[in-house]
């Protein structure tokens, strides 16, 4: 069904994106709602929803089949983080607060940027579903039972899926010689 509607959309179908639109915007406006973590008005959530309804739009030939939701999520979680970023900016800076003792160095950064690609290649190596789990909870702020609902898993299923995932990677990253 899904797969129907990208293909309408992809031709430029005005009522195919309106069925997306219907059946999609209380996903987008959690996603949304979920990044921002309540720091978003009601407004600015619509606002944001609205802009990634814009994007699929202008972008349909870039979305692939059984990749709907997907590409959704994405767009609307950076769509969000820009939307924070550009609040943020408006905002006055007090230069007397800066403390250099709180920059990192160099060598942290370079540290953290190691290891967040060595955690995306263990994540990528996990089967699905236990990865779009894993990425819904931590990724996407979803709750346990916001995930049984979408995905249509039992709650402690959702539980004992992430525990377990997340003891993979565990395992993995001292595998790969990263203290945990």
């Amino acid at each position: 069904m899904r797969d129907r509607l990208v293909e309408k959309l992809k031709k430029h179908d005005e009522k195919a994106l309106t069925q997306i639109i219907e059946q999609e915007s209380r996903f987008v406006a959690s996603i949304i709602f979920n990044t921002s973590k309540g720091s978003l008005s009601k407004e600015d959530i619509e606002e944001v929803t609205s802009d990634v309804f814009v994007t699929l739009w202008n972008n349909a030939d870039k979305v692939q089949n059984g990749k709907l939701k997907g590409y959704l999520c994405s767009i609307a979680k950076t769509r969000a983080l820009n939307k924070i970023k550009s609040l943020h900016n408006n905002t006055v800076l007090n230069i007397d607060d800066y403390d250099p003792e709180d920059d990192f160095s160099i060598a942290d950064e370079t540290e953290k940027k190691d290891i967040r690609r060595e955690l995306r290649e263990v994540i990528s190596e996990i089967p699905l579903p236990d990865r779009e789990i894993l990425i819904r909870y931590y990724y996407y702020d979803q709750t346990v039972s916001q995930i049984s609902g979408e995905m249509d898993i039992n709650i402690e299923t959702v539980k004992s899926k992430l525990r377990r995932t997340r003891e993979k990677i565990k395992t993995k990253l001292i595998e790969r010689s990263y203290a945990i």
